[in-house]
Parts: C-alpha cells; sequence; structure tokens
C-alpha cells in the first residue's frame, strides 16, 4: 500500500445484527477514520424443535424412580402419558456448570457467553449449529420464539458460531405475519436493492480486513479470525433472503392472531412452530418460556421467579406445579399435534426431534445440574426412562447428547460443545 495501513472500522446494521472490524491493538498508534453505517415441502425431511423454560421442573416431582420402560408416572410426566411411546425421558445430564440464571443460557451450548471468546464456534447452540448445515434448504434456516421480557435480558436460549444471540420473535402476531404475509410488490423491490446493497458492504468489509490480515501480529489475527466468521454468518443469511424474497409464503389456515399473554399464547405459538415444519417453512425452531410467563394469569397471585425460590413451602411448591403441569401439557399436546400430520409415509412426529426441558436444575437453589430432559419423536420415541451416569470419569455430558441430535439432523461432526462423545 502507498501509505501506513490504518485501523479500520465498518459498521453494517443490517439482517439484526452490527459487524464493527474489532479494535486492533497493534495498530492502535495508527490513525482512525470515521465509521462507515448503513442503514417446497420437505417429505420426509428430518427437522429439530427445542423448547426450554428459565426455572426449570419439580424435580420431586419430575423423575421416576424406575428405569427403562416400566418407569411411574410422575406428576409432572402425567400429561405427556398419551404420548409416552413417542418419548424417552433423560436423567443425570447437564454441562457441568454452575452460574444459577446466567448458566441456563448454556442449555443448548455447554458453554458460557463469557467464556466462549476464544472458542472456534464460540458458543454456538445445537439449533443454530444445525441450522448452519441445513438451513439452507428452506426459507428461514431457524426459528428463535420467546419473550424479551423477564430475567435477565430476555430470552437468550439461540446464539451463533459467531457469539451473537439470536433475538427472538416475541409473540403469535409476529410469527404469523413472518410465515403467511407476503410482501407488497413495493416492499418486494425494495428489499431486493437492500440485499444488493448490503452485498456490497459485505464484499467491502471483507476486502478491507483481508487486507489487514497480512500486517496484524498474532493476538489481533484471532480477533480477525473471529470478525471472518462474524462475516459469514451475515453472509449466509443474507444470501438465504436473497433466494427467498420473491417467492410466495404459504396460505395461512386462519386469520391472524393477537398477543395476548405467554401462558395464553403459548397454545398458539406450538400450532405456528407445527405449521412451519409442516409447510417446510423451516426445519428448525426453538421456544423458550421466560420471565414474561405470568402466574398471574393462571390465578395465581405470585411471582414466577419468587415463586421459584419456594423454601420447600407446600403452598409454592403446588403454585409451581400448576404452573409446570400447564407448560407440560401445551408440550404433549404440541406432540399429539405433530403426530396428526402425515408427512409422506410416516407423521411429523416422526421426522421432527423435539428436546423439551430446562438450564435450571433445581430452582429454589438455582443449581444447573441434573436437568429435566425430555426427548420425543425423530428416533427418540422408545417410552422409556434413561438414567445417566452423573458423576466421575464416566460422567456423561448433555453436549454427547446434542451431539448425537446434529448425527441424527445427517451432520456428521466429531463433537459439539464440551461433548467427550455420542449419547442417545
Amino acid at each position: 500500500m502507498n501509505e501506513p495501513m490504518k485501523r479500520r472500522r465498518f459498521v453494517i446494521q443490517t439482517l439484526g445484527v452490527s459487524l464493527g472490524l474489532p479494535v486492533l491493538n497493534s495498530l492502535a498508534s495508527e490513525a482512525a477514520v470515521p465509521v462507515l453505517q448503513t442503514s417446497g415441502a420437505g417429505v420426509g425431511a428430518a427437522r429439530f424443535v427445542a423448547v426450554a423454560n428459565l426455572l426449570g421442573f419439580q424435580q420431586k416431582h419430575f423423575f421416576p424412580e424406575t428405569a427403562g420402560k416400566q418407569f411411574e408416572e410422575t406428576r409432572l410426566l402425567k400429561p405427556l402419558m398419551n404420548n409416552r411411546e413417542h418419548l424417552t425421558v433423560y436423567r443425570g445430564l447437564d454441562h457441568g456448570l454452575r452460574g444459577g440464571h446466567f448458566a441456563v443460557h448454556t442449555f443448548l451450548s455447554g458453554i458460557l457467553h463469557h467464556e466462549s471468546k476464544h472458542r472456534a464456534d464460540a458458543n454456538v447452540t445445537i439449533d443454530q449449529f444445525i441450522a448452519d448445515e441445513v438451513g439452507r434448504q428452506t426459507r428461514f434456516p431457524s426459528l428463535t420464539v420467546g419473550s424479551e421480557g423477564g430475567i435477565h435480558g430476555g430470552c437468550q436460549l439461540s446464539w451463533t458460531k459467531s457469539g451473537t444471540r439470536v433475538p427472538p420473535i416475541t409473540g403469535p402476531a409476529e410469527l404469523f405475519d413472518k410465515l403467511f404475509v407476503t410482501d407488497s410488490a413495493v416492499m418486494l423491490a425494495q428489499k431486493a436493492r437492500a440485499n444488493k446493497l448490503q452485498s456490497s458492504i459485505l464484499d467491502l468489509i471483507h476486502g478491507q480486513a483481508k487486507a489487514l490480515s497480512g500486517v496484524v501480529n498474532q493476538e489481533d489475527q484471532h480477533k480477525l479470525d473471529e470478525y471472518f466468521s462474524s462475516i459469514r454468518d451475515v453472509e449466509k443469511r443474507l444470501a438465504s433472503r436473497r433466494n427467498w424474497h420473491d417467492q410466495p409464503k404459504p396460505m395461512a389456515p386462519f386469520d391472524k392472531p393477537a398477543d395476548r399473554n405467554t401462558v395464553e399464547d403459548l397454545p398458539i405459538l406450538y400450532e405456528l412452530i407445527a405449521l412451519a415444519l409442516q409447510t417446510d417453512s423451516t426445519r428448525v425452531a426453538t421456544l423458550e418460556i421466560g420471565g414474561s410467563f405470568l402466574p398471574q394469569n393462571l390465578g395465581i397471585d405470585k411471582s414466577y421467579h419468587s415463586l421459584s425460590h419456594h423454601g420447600n413451602d407446600e403452598a409454592n411448591v403446588e403454585h409451581l406445579i400448576t404452573l409446570e403441569n400447564y407448560q407440560i401439557q401445551q408440550f404433549s399436546n404440541f406432540l399429539t399435534r405433530l403426530a396428526g400430520i402425515q408427512d409422506g409415509e410416516q407423521t411429523l412426529l416422526d421426522s421432527t426431534a423435539v428436546l423439551f426441558g430446562s438450564g435450571m436444575g433445581n430452582g429454589n437453589k438455582h443449581t444447573n445440574s441434573d436437568l429435566p430432559i425430555v426427548l420425543a419423536g425423530g428416533g427418540y420415541g422408545r417410552g422409556e426412562f434413561r438414567m445417566a451416569t452423573d458423576e466421575g470419569p464416566n460422567k456423561v455430558p448433555l453436549c454427547n447428547l446434542l451431539l448425537g441430535l446434529a448425527h441424527r439432523m445427517g451432520i456428521h461432526a466429531d463433537s459439539f460443545g464440551t461433548s467427550t462423545g455420542v449419547y442417545s
């Protein structure tokens, strides 16, 4: 170059993310320049859905005692018994982490966000790990549904390989629009122009960052590698958006629903996710039941979070069981719905592995061990209770089960998160 290399920062605000070239210490003495800113149905295809809440379930009333197919019908598993033969209940699985509320967000990754910086795949969650491989085949690589209200910053169930939280779709009205409402011709033209502009900006950013890679030290090279990963994430999403922006969406089977509250919205959110899978709009979805799930909407005049610190008070435990039974009943209804949808020669439940649980083990003590886990459909319908080794050198990490899920989706990765092997 004819002049000394200057530290550059470029920001693109598009697709729900910001990309800024990182501050590179080895070029810190150089002058900075201004920031640049810009505003088919897959019949029989494998699918994946994950559902989680933030505060766990009452372990005493969730887990059976007898392993195998003869496991007991506990109070919290009772709503699932109509689908007993379609599921497997697991005990002893977790990520070996502590952190209470902050570690809940590791449920699908096994990695704390603040410890993910120097990992090649950061704290990517299994849904995004899968979506990176299969997401290009559908309009939406994945759907992330949840609330931005509640404990510690709202829905943080899904994270990309660049360590970026995937913001959620926050209600049935927004999810309905995303699935079924087609943009006007004017809006489509505007989006086409925006896609072209954003693609040009990405090319510029990539070229500038690539030029820097030849003159920075090893530490800064690592920062640039992370940055290139972020660029690739955005490029994939932009390519998918270009491929689908002018394709008609499926016809809506009913009128647009209104947003009410998380309790009343839960059944319709499940229905919309089922329709997203049925129409092959996506093959990957997550749903987080967060702090906006209000007991008042089930006739309980107390805070969900304060109830979770029940101190073994019988009345509070009963209130929690009411809340948790409602959540589990809606999940069971979702399984029944999927089992009633034909998908080629099998049902949609046969095609879809559905993970249900929480990153919280004991809500009263706010521990993140011995997590409640149910897997249904997609080859996991064994009708049994499995107890994994939960301590010592043979302990089974939850990531081993997540890696097995990736394999069932056709992704033959050697590892995921903190996995030590495959468990199913």
